[in-house]
């Protein structure tokens, strides 16, 4: 059985204390308007282009983890991902843009989650009041970096300001030597912008889960025993709930699912464990995870902390609080994910008539056969 620590989950739970900004992550870092973004990189390096960027936990998730705080005004500039790039909201009001020169706009505010594209432009500037807060999933562990808009290029070489091809940042100012032909990036011309995929605003409303949107439920087989009942609004793929109602907005492949969890105050989500690495940011004080069979090891979470869970661990939630608690869950793979309860919970389940079916659903237990046939 696959045990944690005290100390080894404190060294995977990193603090709003803890998170550490480069303001030279990107080549537009001395573009008037743009020089006073803070880029963060949480679990992976994400995108970024500089040696200085401090990453909190550089361990292989199969996803990277990243945030952007941005004083009002200010713009990220129009850049292209490869893999996955998901905007979650957690303060503020940001202006999506996207297109060939960002000729489309959304507006994103607090919960709201988007995710864009591959291979399409994309930037946003922060329209609202205050620094405002975006936390960032990117697919892959090789996120394989970014192409920045082809007047981006143009404009960051009249601050010294190149890309080289492996995705470093050369900063002439700084000492760095002038990069010689065909040693860095070269813009986009015109014909290859122009062949990139369209998205219509309507095609990419149905790309974004708002607030208003989600659709909370009952997600776990331990609905019904006291004390639990925790619910699920899905966003991604396929996550965690055992609710076979629940079906997620955006489906396409992004090499991880993500979804909200909301526990009441005092309510429980009972112990179970995953084969998949888990990560949770809660967006309010008053969670707590209990880890390992026993619960011997707690951390409570603070209101956007991120915490990476291992594979195999068992782990309960709890909140403390005197409010509903809501928690972003990012667990690795495309696929549907199996949690398994502690055969304690469903025993009690099986006394309230509740049980799993062969998908892993919850459903009447008295309707489900004893059925022992399998493939050889």
């Amino acid at each position: 059985m696959t045990r944690i620590t005290q100390t080894e989950a404190e060294a995977r739970r990193v603090k709003r204390s803890d998170y550490t900004s480069c303001t030279v992550a990107f080549i537009d870092c001395k573009k008037p308007g743009s020089h006073l973004k803070q880029n963060y990189s949480i679990i992976g390096p994400g995108v970024t282009s500089s040696s200085e960027q401090v990453i909190n936990l550089p361990e292989a998730h199969g996803f990277n983890i990243g945030a952007a705080a941005m004083p009002t005004g200010i713009t990220n500039n129009l850049h292209i991902h490869f893999t996955a790039e998901v905007f979650m909201v957690y303060d503020g009001e940001y202006t999506f843009r996207w297109g060939s020169n960002g000729e489309h706009e959304m507006v994103g505010r607090p919960g709201d989650i988007l995710s864009v594209p591959t291979w399409i432009f994309r930037g946003f500037t922060n329209t609202g009041a205050g620094e405002g807060w975006i936390f960032t999933t990117l697919g892959g562990d090789n996120t394989g970096g970014v192409i920045f808009h082809p007047d981006i290029l143009r404009e960051a070489a009249d601050y010294g300001l190149y890309l080289s091809r492996n995705n470093v940042l050369i900063d002439t100012t700084r000492g760095d030597p002038t990069p010689g032909e065909g040693e860095t990036l070269p813009p986009m011309s015109d014909a290859e912008v122009a062949k990139l995929r369209h998205y219509s605003p309507e095609e990419m409303r149905e790309r974004l889960v708002s607030t208003a949107e989600r659709d909370f439920r009952p997600a776990f087989i331990d609905r019904a025993l006291d004390g639990c009942g925790a619910e699920i609004a899905p966003v991604i793929g396929h996550g965690i709930s055992q609710n076979r109602d629940h079906a997620a907005k955006i489906r396409n492949p992004h090499g991880f699912s993500m979804e909200w969890l909301r526990v009441a105050p005092g309510q429980t989500v009972s112990p179970f464990t995953l084969d998949d690495k888990m990560v949770v940011i809660p967006r309010t004080d008053g969670l707590r995870a209990r880890l390992n069979p026993e619960g011997d090891v707690t951390l409570d979470l603070g209101g956007w902390e991120t915490f990476s869970i291992p594979a195999g661990i068992t782990r309960a939630f709890v909140n403390t609080s005197d409010s509903p608690v809501e928690v972003l869950i990012i667990v690795s793979g495309d696929h549907q994910k199996r949690p398994r309860f502690a055969p304690q919970v469903l025993a009690a389940a099986a006394e309230k008539d509740l049980a799993l079916d062969a998908q892993g659903y919850v459903a009447a237990a008295h309707l489900i056969p004893s059925y022992g046939l399998v493939a050889e």
